[in-house]
């Protein structure tokens, strides 16, 4: 498998995998699945931040193409999260639980070390959703807690799980720079 940097090329595999997330899954708490312009400009909007939107794709075996992406972004928009990041990371259903999201989350800490950051954040739909939060897990991440009932989808209400992971010199020290 190789992890690289996503590419306009790669976005009808990635709009489709989110796709098929959004319409069968709670790990995002989007209802319709966006289409493959609004996944360019969400793309480019995290590239130009600086931050990584990496591709999982397959090796030697035609056909298989992109089998997951992840990306990271600043947490939030205030400046006193310039140091936070949140992961995000979707893989096709059909190579689940074959080690393509362990190898993207680990590709997405290592990056967003070198640039700065300080603490991972996962926001995982469904406190059903075993697999994100083992995989979490497995990569040093901390549940830090739970939104009880936190959305509606497929009729339901959905827990929103955070879990947490310190990165680089994680609080050990305070950065250099003044903020904004």
């Amino acid at each position: 498998m190789i992890i690289r940097d996503a590419g306009p090329p790669d976005l009808p595999a990635i709009t489709a995998i989110y796709a098929h997330h959004v319409l069968h899954g709670a790990g995002t708490f989007e209802e319709v699945p966006p289409d493959q312009a609004m996944m360019a400009e969400r793309l480019e909007k995290v590239q130009d931040s600086g931050w990584a939107w990496l591709v999982a794709e397959a090796e030697g075996d035609e056909g298989q193409g992109i089998v997951g992406f992840a990306y990271y972004t600043q947490f939030r928009d205030r400046s006193a999260f310039r140091f936070t990041a949140e992961d995000s990371i979707y893989v096709r259903d059909n190579v689940r639980g074959q080690g393509v999201g362990k190898a993207l989350v680990a590709a997405l800490l290592q990056r967003a070390t070198e640039a700065g950051f300080r603490q991972m954040f996962a926001l995982i739909g469904d406190s059903d959703n075993v697999g994100s939060i083992g995989l979490h897990l497995s990569l040093g991440f901390r549940q830090a807690g739970v939104l009880r009932s936190a959305g509606l989808k497929f009729g339901r209400w959905v827990d929103l799980v955070f879990m947490q992971r310190g990165i680089g010199l994680a609080d050990r020290d305070v950065p250099g720079d003044s903020g904004e």
